[in-house]
């Protein structure tokens, strides 16, 4: 570590903050523990638990989310007037099996998988809190960083706004968080300014009929088809209703009708995603979109009830912050470790929080370099270099440390 005198200072040599291979090695199994033991949004009881017990052994004071699950931690006493910074971690697993295989620490629960890095996630921001912890004790932390641990963000809209109705924001200036990027080398980040992730909203639709023959289509509402024409005539108008550069597009995961072959039901059912790049275009979407459906489903004779379930706007990255994150992470593995990175369709509920604060979302490089599979994220197979435990606490104490100094 460098003596305090440096703390103000840029670059590698200058920072303290680093992580050692003590520490590194418990992180390691922590993630495994979690890793092993994934729990569903807002049921993630045992996960909090784990989080309070090691933050308590450090000498901290974590508190638990009055929601039951999720915790926040401030690190040095907030003073009431210089805003802190936060660091946003989400603790939730999802609703599919663990795939791997000859894995010492696949899931042990059924069905139930860290499948899109939240393991590590918290796992970093735990990290890092330790070592803040640490350097708050040396007197090398010149302000109040606080600690996220935030459940439910695979439940939509988001634990996200649950969180902030528990006042996680109050005394915070900027708030950070990293997601894991199976396509980025461990070692790497990837980065962009302004929309990182879009915008994400489900789609539960109803189509009711008489049903009938399949002798005498012409007799009854013909459901298949007017639900087979909802799904692919639906996106098609909603894509003519919007400036293409707007990215608004309905994506049908689920479609559930009849029981045998010469009978037209009464009932289908449809569901999907409807996503969007840009905010003000999301912010129009439920019109645009049940509109096209209300047509569509109108034209064949189907009356039809829609569930529109609003979701999570796109995260977008401020430029002051995304510009910190840069500096942090170039002073501790240079400017060749930051790449940049194109804006996504998957959402994230980080959004609501840049609606109240400024902040980023960085990409943190999972993939093990040379590697030529892509474990995806939302697949049962997914998992990571732990390598990039390392790389995602020492850029957040970085990006800490140079905060306080600017």
């Amino acid at each position: 570590m460098s003596p305090e005198s440096e703390v103000d200072l840029p670059g590698e040599a200058a920072l303290p903050g680093t992580l050692s291979d003590e520490l590194h090695a418990e992180l390691v199994l922590f993630r495994r523990d979690l890793h092993m033991h994934p729990e569903l949004g807002n049921q993630e009881f045992r996960t909090t638990a784990a989080i309070k017990e090691r933050l308590e052994k450090a000498g901290l004071k974590p508190r638990v989310l009055a929601v039951g699950t999720g915790l926040v931690c401030d690190i040095g006493e907030w003073d009431g007037e210089r805003p802190m910074l936060a660091l946003r971690a989400d603790i939730d697993g999802l609703p599919i099996p663990d795939m791997k295989s000859e894995c010492s620490y696949r899931s042990t629960v059924p069905d139930r998988a860290h499948a899109c890095g939240h393991d590590v996630h918290t796992t970093v921001v735990l990290g890092a809190g330790l070592v803040l912890a640490d350097l708050e004790k040396r007197g090398l932390l010149p302000r109040p960083v606080r600690l996220l641990f935030q459940p439910a963000e695979e439940v939509l809209p988001g634990g996200a706004a649950d969180a902030i109705e528990c006042g996680v924001l109050e005394g915070v200036g900027k708030i950070l968080a990293v997601h894991c990027d199976p396509r980025v080398d461990a070692g790497r980040i990837g980065l962009k300014a302004g929309a990182i992730t879009s915008a994400c909203d489900r789609l539960e639709i109803s189509l009711d009929g008489p049903g009938g023959h399949t002798a005498r289509p012409h007799l009854t509402t013909d459901l298949v088809t007017a639900a087979a024409r909802v799904v692919t005539d639906v996106p098609a108008v909603v894509g003519r209703r919007v400036d293409t550069r707007a990215g608004l597009v309905v994506t049908w995961g689920r479609i559930e009708s009849g029981h045998a072959p010469n009978v037209i039901p009464q009932h289908a059912e449809i569901s999907g995603t409807v996503r969007c790049l840009d905010l003000d275009t999301w912010r129009q979407a439920p019109d645009i979109v049940v509109a096209a459906i209300d047509e569509v489903a109108n034209l064949h004779g189907a009356k039809s009830e829609i569930n529109y379930v609003r979701g999570v706007p796109p995260v977008v990255n401020d430029a002051d912050v995304t510009g910190l994150i840069r500096e942090a992470m170039t002073a501790r593995r240079g400017a060749d470790s930051v790449e940049s990175t194109e804006q996504s369709l998957g959402g994230e509920d980080f959004s609501w929080y840049l609606e109240r604060v400024p902040g980023a979302m960085a990409r943190l490089g999972v993939r093990t370099p040379g590697e030529r599979t892509v474990r995806d994220l939302h697949q049962g197979d997914f998992d990571a270099d732990e390598s990039a435990i390392t790389v995602g606490v020492e850029l957040f104490t970085a990006a800490a440390l140079l905060d306080a100094a600017k």
